[in-house]
């Protein structure tokens, strides 16, 4: 991450929270512990780059997520795997909303 700030990087995508199969060969699983350490380590090295959440992610883990410190999340295979895509969709944007600022 530091290298990363120091080359210009706009975020950090950072992932996985869990087990996912839309991507091979995965990095270890963070967890929201992970996370946690990581948007601490930013803070205590002075690294304000935003930190988005990937990897297994579902509309469930959201408010935990972002309660660790990250700025974000990306998600796909929970859209992609949804009986309805766009009912899900709405529903994660829903849960969203009480972050806007």
């Amino acid at each position: 991450m530091v290298r990363a700030a120091a080359e210009g990087a706009d975020y950090i995508g950072l992932g996985p929270f869990r087990f996912t199969e839309t991507k091979r060969n995965l990095s270890p699983i963070l967890g929201l512990e992970g996370y946690r350490r990581i948007a601490a380590q930013c803070r205590e090295n002075g690294i304000a780059l935003p930190v988005v959440a990937i990897g297994g992610i579902t509309a469930g883990d959201i408010d935990a997520l972002l309660a660790t410190g990250i700025a974000g999340i990306a998600l796909s295979g929970t859209l992609l795997r949804a009986d309805d895509p766009a009912a899900e969709t709405r529903k994660i944007i829903e849960i969203l909303k009480k972050y806007k600022p």
